[in-house]
């Protein structure tokens, strides 16, 4: 929980676009200093011009959240320009590939787990001690997924790394809490928002790139963007409930409340001992 956000600072990866840059944005109009993390040179730098143009203190900082490197690296920059931190976003993320679970390759599973999965570890590792040598209120959000509560079929390393995302923000809050600390946690749900995560392979490594593009996946990926497109919750929406729940210190931030009901039907089928009813 953050009461007085005016003056603190945030840090937000994949904070070029999407729900990232709409965090940034509510950010910069709540008088935050805004460290802005991403792996696009381009869209990064027009994002922190623009902030900076509104009168927000940004630094912009290219970052592959899959490194450690790269984000112990972010890390000293922000503590050399500002010192230190009270407001992260672990936002960064790509959506992956569509196949049966077992057709997932290992360079598929290696690039969502090491953006969605690692990137988030590495924020927590690098950011989280910051926050409690400065004692001062502070707030941890982790972005997951609507897919980390239930089993959508041909999403098997997606599912896996936003399911992972859940559980580990539930189980730094309890440390947190533990320790008595004076950092809240808070754990971003969406489901169908309309950002460019569709397309988010633009970013994927060559090293981890092992086939090329056939017209079936360009056929898919196009299924995607016009669901994706079609959703009626905007990113803008997505990031003021973020804010939100940073003031009042609630966990789960879930922007599309009817996929609760989805959620319910696997606790049933889990605790019934039920065999698990089938997401399209």
């Amino acid at each position: 929980m953050i009461r007085d956000l005016a003056g603190k600072i945030a840090v937000v990866t994949g904070g070029a676009s999407g729900i990232g840059l709409e965090l940034a944005r509510r950010a910069a109009a709540a008088r935050m200093k805004v460290v802005l993390a991403d792996i696009e040179d381009g869209p990064l730098a027009a994002a922190a011009d623009a902030l900076a143009r509104s009168g927000t203190e940004v630094l912009a900082v290219r970052t592959d959240v899959r490194s450690a490197e790269s984000v112990d690296a972010l890390a000293m920059r922000v503590k050399e320009r500002f010192g230190t931190v009270h407001l992260v976003f672990n936002n960064a993320g790509v959506g992956g590939v569509r196949c049966n679970a077992w057709e997932a390759s290992v360079k598929d599973w290696e690039w969502v787990l090491g953006v969605n999965v690692w990137g988030v570890i590495h924020g927590l590792r690098a950011f989280t001690p910051m926050m409690l040598a400065h004692g001062e209120e502070a707030h941890i959000v982790n972005t997951a997924s609507a897919a980390g509560f239930v089993a959508m079929t041909h999403t098997a390393p997606y599912a896996v790394s936003k399911h992972s995302v859940v559980v580990l923000s539930e189980v730094l809050r309890h440390d947190l809490q533990a320790q008595k600390a004076n950092v809240g946690v808070s754990v971003l749900c969406p489901a169908f928002v309309p950002t460019n995560i569709w397309n988010a392979d633009r970013n994927r490594p060559a090293d981890l790139i092992e086939r090329s593009e056939s017209e079936a996946d360009r056929a898919d990926k196009e299924a995607i963007k016009a669901i994706l497109d079609k959703g009626k919750v905007t990113a803008a929406q997505v990031a003021a409930l973020a804010f939100d729940a940073v003031r009042d210190d609630r966990f789960y931030v879930f922007p599309h409340p009817r996929i609760l009901d989805t959620v319910r039907t696997r606790m049933d089928d889990i605790l019934g001992q039920r065999n698990p009813t089938r997401t399209a």
